[in-house]
């Protein structure tokens, strides 16, 4: 669709042909688009039933001996042609006849004026060809009898519509994304009026109402917490695992999950004030602005249209004024052959084979494209947008360090413990005081659902310490957790709540602990009996593969831009061990869609590599979004190109396999052209004066078959291509 063009119903557009897309996404698929959908599948099935017995008649020539031929005689097997073919082209194919001829009173010359010229002037010629055989000249039969070529028309009607399908598919997908954002805010709402709660559908929500929020609940709207403390998680905002606590005046996003506690909000943006309703208009207005993949074609048409028709109808006045007799017929011949022979067969496939072929070959190295224009940009890009957690990062914590407590020895043993506390004590058999906080850490750990308690667990683990239980488990949201371990009082949580909790001797922390704020790494706090036994420091890792990745871009040319939720530090931590070229830090999903649209608008060709739902709209604004494949589901139905192993090496290799077949493409493009450039002249009968002679309507038909079979042939080369 082009950009610009709007109907008050679903349809194509005037200029393009393309079908029209919905301006406002909705939560269910808009009738109208399953019905079109369900149409074009149905008309490609009926072009191809009976379009490949066409097929196997019209291409019989070819075959040693012509045995349909011989069987059936050409006059039956033209007229079986004529009923089989008539109701692919007339019936499965009259949308793409009526964008043609729109394209034509409108002066819009697009792809679909070329398969209108070419499949109405195909089997118009047939028809006559057939009724009138005796009238013919020799120079347009073949063995004695008329040249037909319904299969041709038959042909490229059914790959149109397969094409038609496919793009259809393709939007319905990209619809897909739309309809996920938007299903992740609550249809309801616990409203609070006069001290009475009511559950009330989402759209009666209004700004000022009081909105109780309770654990596991989606936050309804944007607003301000009035009362009450709980952690959540705003993944689908920053991309951070880390859930954020919340408490009197701060403020909450519609679509983020509360965690661990109630809290009572105010409304302060309702509807599409939302921020997660921007998200949605975000991405629906970037993927409208998409061009198909046939614009390249549609240019091409605007020039290659109007010129063969005028050398088609200069060629007729010119031989029905100059040529020798019999002139009308000579003329008719000479016109048709030269609109047959410049039959967009191989401008059709040269496109789509390569693309068809390239998709193929990405899928062997894990590349998942379900865009065919992102692959074919994919190449040209200059810049390279990047989210840091889980696509520069593993996108979980892990525990990176142990820091000791100044003065702290470690936690005592049973033998020097007073006798009050010796009974029943059962302190682990480590070997350092770093492992006995580690593993008491994890003793509380295992039981918080918080991604910092599964990094804790997770290090214990796989260090093979022992488990031990806890008792008397309370959690505070936001803040850490309290029990008891091996009978002993055990405090662990953030420096802020361990001081509300009495801990004396936090000032006293080891200047390393001090040096994993300054790289963004988070510190939790361990404490025994009120006094701070030591510090565990957490962080996203950089995965092992993204270093050697980025060298490789680098080596490409591409200008890497970090755009991240983080906090500056771990931002610029990450992007000075990598070598990344910008950073941008504390960005929302609406500012990194800005930041995408600033980099375009200078000029760049910019393509974005992302794995979380604050990733969409940015991913939908650049030329080219890349999901990976471990991310959400809107993130990957919002990319063109999904990296399976969710491995920045997968992007490298995209970007070779997209500059191959960029190359392919030229390459089937030329050979499409060099035919047509080659045949028209001929056709038109630009040897007639030199050998007295007219292009056989045969060698037309040889001449463009040979050109697709060059199209096919140089496709089949990506297969071989190394990436």
């Amino acid at each position: 669709m082009c950009p610009g063009i709007e109907a008050d119903e679903p349809g194509a557009c005037a200029h393009c042909g393309m079908a029209l897309e919905p301006a406002l996404p909705s939560l269910e698929v808009p009738p109208a688009e399953a019905a079109e959908l369900r149409d074009m599948t149905r008309r490609f099935w009926l072009a191809l039933v009976p379009g490949l017995p066409v097929l196997v008649l019209g291409m019989d020539h070819l075959l040693p001996g012509q045995p349909l031929m011989r069987l059936l005689g050409h006059h039956l097997s033209g007229w079986l042609q004529l009923a089989l073919s008539a109701p692919v082209v007339f019936l499965a194919g009259w949308p793409l006849l009526a964008r043609g001829w729109r394209s034509l009173v409108t002066r819009n010359f697009n792809m679909f004026t070329l398969i209108g010229l070419g499949v109405v002037t195909s089997w118009c010629y047939s028809l006559a060809a057939l009724l009138l055989d005796e009238v013919l000249p020799a120079a347009a039969k073949h063995g004695g009898h008329a040249v037909l070529y319904f299969e041709a028309a038959a042909g490229i009607t059914a790959l149109v519509l397969l094409g038609q399908v496919m793009e259809m598919r393709a939007q319905r997908r990209t619809g897909a994304a739309l309809r996920t954002l938007i299903g992740l805010a609550p249809k309801t709402a616990a409203r609070l009026r006069a001290g009475v709660e009511e559950q009330v559908p989402l759209d009666q929500i209004v700004v000022g109402d009081q909105l109780r929020v309770r654990p596991g609940e989606k936050i309804p709207v944007d607003g301000v917490v009035l009362e009450g403390r709980s952690s959540v998680d705003e993944a689908m905002l920053t991309g951070e695992p880390l859930p954020v606590p919340k408490q009197n005046g701060d403020a909450v996003t519609g679509g983020t999950l509360n965690q661990t506690g109630a809290f009572v909000m105010r409304a302060e943006k309702v509807g599409r004030e939302t921020l997660l309703a921007r998200i949605v208009q975000l991405v629906a207005q970037a993927q409208r602005s998409r061009a198909p993949v046939q614009r390249l074609a549609d240019r091409v048409a605007a020039v290659f249209v109007p010129a063969v028709v005028a050398i088609a109808a200069l060629t007729f006045v010119l031989w029905l004024l100059l040529g020798p007799e019999p002139r009308w017929a000579n003329a008719l011949v000479c016109a048709v052959a030269v609109l047959v022979i410049a039959c967009p067969c191989a401008l059709g496939l040269a496109t789509p084979m390569s693309i068809m072929i390239g998709v193929g070959r990405g899928a062997q190295e894990g590349i998942l494209v379900k865009d065919a224009a992102a692959l074919e940009a994919l190449g040209v890009v200059d810049t390279l947008a990047v989210d840091k957690t889980g696509t520069l990062t593993a996108g979980k914590p892990t525990v990176t360090a142990i820091h000791l407590a100044e003065m702290w020895a470690g936690f005592p043993t049973p033998r020097t413990q007073p006798d009050h506390m010796a009974a029943g004590l059962q302190t682990p058999p480590t070997k350092t005081a770093e492992e006995q906080i580690l593993t008491f850490a994890a003793a509380l750990e295992k039981h918080s659902e918080h991604p910092l308690a599964a990094a804790i667990v997770r290090a214990a683990q796989e260090r093979n310490l022992p488990e031990l239980d806890a008792t008397n488990f309370n959690a505070t949201p936001g803040g850490g957790i309290e029990g008891h371990v091996a009978g002993q009082a055990l405090l662990v949580g953030s420096a802020s709540w361990l001081a509300e909790r009495g801990v004396t001797n936090l000032d006293a922390q080891h200047a390393a602990v001090a040096a994993c704020h300054a790289r963004g790494e988070t510190t939790i706090g361990v404490a025994l009996a009120g006094r701070l036994a030591g510090w565990l420091a957490a962080s996203d890792p950089i995965k092992p593969t993204t270093p050697e990745a980025i060298r490789e871009l680098h080596r490409l040319g591409l200008k890497l831009v970090m755009l991240t939720g983080d906090v500056e530090a771990a931002a610029h931590n990450v992007a000075r061990s990598l070598g990344i070229d910008e950073v941008r830090a504390r960005v929302s999903p609406v500012e990194k869609h800005r930041v995408v649209q600033e980099l375009r608008a200078a000029g760049r060709r910019v393509a974005m590599a992302g794995d979380g739902l604050n990733d969409a709209p940015a991913l939908a604004a650049a030329e080219v979004g890349i999901a990976m494949g471990h991310g959400t589901d809107v993130a990957m139905q919002s990319a063109g190109i999904t990296l399976v192993k969710g491995d920045l090496r997968g992007l490298v290799r995209a970007i070779h396999l997209s500059r191959a077949v960029r190359r392919n493409i030229r390459q089937n493009l030329f050979f499409a052209f060099a035919y047509n450039a080659l045949g028209i002249p001929l056709a038109a009968g630009a040897l007639y004066p030199l050998t007295g002679t007219l292009l056989s309507p045969v060698l037309a038909g040889a001449a463009m078959s040979f050109s697709d079979l060059s199209v096919v042939g140089n496709a089949l080369r990506l297969r071989k291509t190394r990436l």
